[in-house]
Formats: C-alpha cells, sequence, structure tokens
C-alpha cells in the first residue's frame, strides 16, 4: 500500500470507527427496514414521502457504512507507547507559541480522518500546514508556516 493511501488513526478513534459501523449495520439498518416496511404498507409508492425518505436514509447509512469499511482496510495505528519525546510525531501532543500572533495553542498530531480543531482537544492533520512542518522537530524550535493566504511562526514550547 502506497504511503498516500494509508489512513493514520490512533486507537481511539479506530474504536470509535468499529462501533459506529456496527451501530450502523445492526441498529440504523433495521430501522431503516422498518420505516421501509411502514412506507411501503401505504400502498401508493409513486407518492409516498415516507418511502422516498427512509430510502434516501438508507442510501445515506450504505453509502457510510462502506465509507467506514474502506477506511479501515487502510488504517495505520499511530503508536502512542513508547514514542520519543523530544521529537514530534504522529500522536505528539505539541504546545506552540504562535509568534505572529503571541498565542499559544495545543494540538495533538493526527491522521487527516480524525482531525478536528473545534474540539475541546483540538486535532491537528499531519497533512495540513503546522502539522507538516511540526513533524520531526524538536522542543524550542522555530518553524515558519506558509500556506496561500498567510505566514505564521511558531516556537514549539513542549512536546508530549
Amino acid at each position: 500500500m502506497a504511503d498516500k493511501d494509508v489512513i493514520y488513526l490512533t486507537e481511539e478513534w479506530l474504536k470509535h470507527l468499529k462501533e459506529e459501523l456496527q451501530n450502523l449495520k445492526e441498529v440504523r439498518r433495521v430501522e431503516i427496514a422498518e420505516k421501509l416496511k411502514e412506507a411501503i404498507s401505504f400502498w401508493d409508492l409513486s407518492e409516498n414521502a415516507e418511502y422516498e425518505e427512509a430510502r434516501n436514509e438508507q442510501a445515506q447509512v450504505e453509502i457510510r457504512i462502506n465509507d467506514i469499511e474502506e477506511q479501515l482496510k487502510k488504517v495505520k495505528i499511530i503508536k502512542e507507547d513508547g514514542k520519543s519525546d523530544d521529537k514530534i510525531n504522529m500522536g505528539s501532543v505539541v504546545t506552540i507559541l504562535n509568534v505572529t500572533e503571541n498565542e499559544t495553542q495545543t494540538y495533538k498530531i493526527v491522521g487527516s480522518a480524525e482531525a478536528t480543531i473545534l474540539a475541546p482537544e483540538p486535532k491537528i492533520s499531519n497533512e495540513s500546514p503546522v502539522g507538516k512542518m511540526l513533524i520531526g522537530k524538536k522542543k524550542w524550535d522555530m518553524v515558519k508556516v506558509v500556506a496561500p493566504s498567510w505566514t505564521f511562526e511558531y516556537k514549539i514550547l513542549d512536546i508530549k
């Protein structure tokens, strides 16, 4: 498998995906089948809004099931135990000072499928401009991140 095809996930996110997949297959499919059965009982399917809604819901669930199953085929687990605290790697929790704006930020470096900047504990992708520049760096290193619409300079304050 080419490195670009790999989907990096933490054990925690892999567990989350597997639970979601199980719920979709064992709970949501059954619920939708019941909705379809009920809608079909109304006879005229050509003007049956309940039937159309259930079919659309079924299609969305099947798309998500397929998406998760494809992701699971490409997963590489981010090893968080025994990782080096002197260099930033996938799974590292990094505190950086945005020198440009004088703001401190803490992020966990994860794969793109798991990244969520708006969470209480923000996670950035190793493929993001900041994530790319941080990988392999050490505490107190300075990094300059240039993106299409902005440039920032960061100082690495802590790595866990």
